[in-house]
């Protein structure tokens, strides 16, 4: 039964590390280099990643500076942001590309609270799932009642502890969305 709280515990983690990356994509009003994680460009007929492309860096708070290591792609670079649909423009001066983080407005921030509770929720319910896996396990063993229970009490304790971290990360995102 320890393994199976050992993995259990271990796949809850999972799901926080998930969310929490997750977090990362919902932007604060502030530059963050995760922004154009995921974006490839089409460099010599290959999609690459544009962090293997391109050096990324926040000169301002509002900025985000992207200095290509070969000039001749970033044109590609630029045209793999604009597709990337991420709400920014791409401004190119010919040797480095900058995006302009926009200051967010009221209503922006309250959908951006929204997208991070519907994250935070979707946390749960993966720790649900999982709580139910290892319900299932312990079930399936052959042990006393007595020690099924338990062993459900400890999958419980589990689920209850990142079920609190998950709401107090979520509350973190909140405050940082709002935060002028």
């Amino acid at each position: 039964m320890e393994e199976i709280l050992l993995e259990t515990e271990t796949r809850m983690e999972s799901a926080i590390e998930a969310m929490e990356k997750r977090f990362t994509n919902i932007r604060a009003g502030r530059a963050n280099p995760s922004i154009v994680d995921g974006i490839t460009v089409n460099y010599y007929g290959t999609d690459t990643p544009l962090k293997g492309l391109a050096n990324i860096s926040i000169p301002e708070a509002r900025q985000l500076c992207i200095k290509p290591f070969d000039r001749s792609c970033i044109g590609a670079i630029e045209k793999a942001i604009f597709e990337a649909n991420i709400g920014l423009t791409p401004n190119n001066n010919g040797e480095i590309i900058i995006l302009n983080i926009p200051a967010l407005t009221e209503d922006t921030r309250r959908e951006y609270v929204k997208q991070a509770a519907k994250i935070a929720e979707e946390a749960k319910i993966a720790l649900r799932n999982i709580r139910q896996d290892a319900n299932n396990d312990i079930k399936k063993l052959e042990i006393t009642e007595d020690e099924m229970k338990s062993g459900q009490e400890s999958v419980q304790e589990l689920i209850n502890h990142f079920n609190k971290i998950v709401e107090e990360k979520a509350k973190v995102k909140e405050k940082e969305l709002m935060s002028v």
